[in-house]
């Protein structure tokens, strides 16, 4: 099985690169998101941690802003919680698909968590800060502050493009991004 990792600056299309391989990808986002939703021990120990600014499960994303806003350890706190959750949900999926040829991992804190392996093919996504902001700008729930403290938690940037295997300037076209991707996938398979 070849790891195809994905990394790069929030908002610089990681997830949407991800998608356009054609083969299993363990989003991390889309994880805590379902943690968020599902996992209602995950809800009790972060209300223990932070009794103030949860109500009731499930977590709700309005509640984990306020929280994180409220006081930056607050993010320490919860990350704390949710990663080795992640972590098992990753174990989980790479078993599942051990016998894939490819997997992508799009998973925002790959190199803070120690989940490079040596062979992982580790692609950095490059965009331009101004279509970045631009992309953030239309989520919903958009803070430039929260996005600020999620930002503190990473590697910098140039750290992790020197680490990478190879780079996608993304344009944010689906045409330009998997031409990319056959360009990477040709070298690969060679």
């Amino acid at each position: 099985m070849i790891r195809f990792a994905v990394v790069g600056d929030i908002g610089s299309g990681k997830s949407f690169i991800s998608n356009l391989f054609n083969c299993p990808v363990f989003n991390a986002d889309l994880e805590v998101v379902d943690v968020y939703k599902k996992n209602k021990s995950c809800f009790l120990k972060i209300k223990k941690l932070i009794p103030n600014h949860f109500s009731s499960f499930p977590i709700k994303k309005e509640e984990l802003i306020r929280s994180i806003l409220a006081d930056k350890n607050n993010l320490k706190k919860i990350s704390s919680i949710v990663h080795p959750i992640i972590r098992k949900k990753l174990n989980f999926f790479l078993k599942k698909n051990k016998n894939k040829k490819f997997i992508v991992l799009d998973i925002p804190l790959y190199f803070e968590n120690k989940l490079n392996k040596k062979n992982d093919i580790i692609i950095y996504i490059d965009a331009k800060k101004k279509q970045i902001l631009k992309k953030l700008k239309k989520r919903k729930n958009f803070n430039l502050s929260l996005i600020n403290q999620f930002k503190s938690l990473q590697y910098p940037l140039k750290y992790k493009k020197k680490k990478s295997d190879f780079v996608i300037k993304n344009d944010y076209k689906i045409r330009t991004a998997k031409n990319n991707i056959q360009k990477i996938l040709k070298k690969v398979n060679k």
